[in-house]
């Protein structure tokens, strides 16, 4: 397995910046975030350590230059929207630029994306089935056409009003998993797998790798904490009684995780991904939080 993390969380710093700092600091990769440029929508988005918007074999080969030149290997590109929107033109939006980075992972040779599914949060999972399966399908077979696998990350995206009460992602459990897959057999389509959502939702982590290990695509190393008297006050179905945290600082069986990967025969990237507020206060607290993260986590890979 490959140690790395997702370059969100350095905004600030420019792509060749991103990658001296990995390389400067024991990380072997970097998921690089590919919005399109201009504002954020929320937390952690609006990202652009690579602008995919018209980019060719020029702009491969010099993205691939600085990986050389750092010897650093970009794990995958990421961009995060809501491709099953209710609003049709955001839809057409994320759908368009998901096909731009895919396009891009190809020219590049990376050949992961990583990505939501999305969801329409006032709608049940029924109800957004056969608009998952005309976004998707076509987006699964570009992807295929391209040699390029899809990582879903499994975030409910279910942490604010606006996403209350089915939150902005299907994507979140083994039984929607399935379906999904059932749905979209291709092995171009797969799993970008962060245990910190499972942690809330109840879910065995462990055994979620051994049943889904043939769609392991990526993975994101990030920890949750349950904050007991926020539970008691608001019940699972209650927003906020729970908070992403550093790998080691959460609820998270790191030791059993990497059991059940290694059981599993991944041999792919794992990514820190830092959420955690307590270290937001400014890039050298950022910068350390990758680098305890690394510490933790070094105990598993090497």
């Amino acid at each position: 397995m490959r140690l790395g993390f997702v370059s969100a969380i350095l905004a600030d710093l420019s792509l060749e910046d991103v990658l001296d700092f990995a390389s400067k600091n024991g990380f072997d990769c970097v998921e690089l975030m590919c919005w399109p440029a201009g504002k954020a929508e929320r937390r952690y988005a609006g990202v652009t350590h690579l602008d995919v918007t018209g980019f060719d074999a020029a702009a491969a080969a010099r993205a691939k230059s600085l990986c050389a030149k750092h010897k650093v290997e970009i794990s995958g590109l990421g961009y995060y929207p809501n491709p099953l929107a209710a609003d049709p033109g955001e839809r057409e939006v994320a759908a368009a630029h998901i096909r731009k980075v895919i396009a891009a992972s190809a020219l590049l040779g990376v050949d992961v994306m990583n990505t939501f599914i999305g969801r329409d949060p006032a709608k049940s999972v029924d109800a957004q089935w056969p608009l998952f399966e005309q976004v998707w399908k076509p987006l699964v077979a570009f992807a295929e056409a391209q040699s390029v696998q899809i990582g879903i990350e499994n975030c409910p995206m279910l942490f604010s009003l606006d996403e209350w009460p089915g939150g902005k992602n299907l994507a979140v459990s083994p039984e929607i998993w399935r379906r999904m897959f059932q749905a979209i057999p291709s092995r171009h389509f797969g799993l970008n797998l962060d245990p910190s959502h499972l942690i809330w939702q109840g879910i065995d982590a462990a055994r979620a790798i051994g049943e889904f290990k043939d769609r392991l695509v990526h993975v994101h190393a990030k920890d949750e904490k349950i904050v007991p008297d926020l539970l008691y006050e608001r019940g699972t179905l209650g927003l906020k009684w729970h908070a992403p945290k550093l790998p080691g600082l959460g609820s998270v069986n790191w030791s059993q995780f990497f059991s059940a990967l290694t059981d599993a025969g991944y041999r792919g990237a794992v990514c820190i991904e830092v959420e955690d507020r307590a270290y937001e206060d400014s890039i050298e607290s950022r910068k350390r939080a990758l680098t305890q993260s690394r510490r933790y986590l070094e105990q598993f890979m090497r």
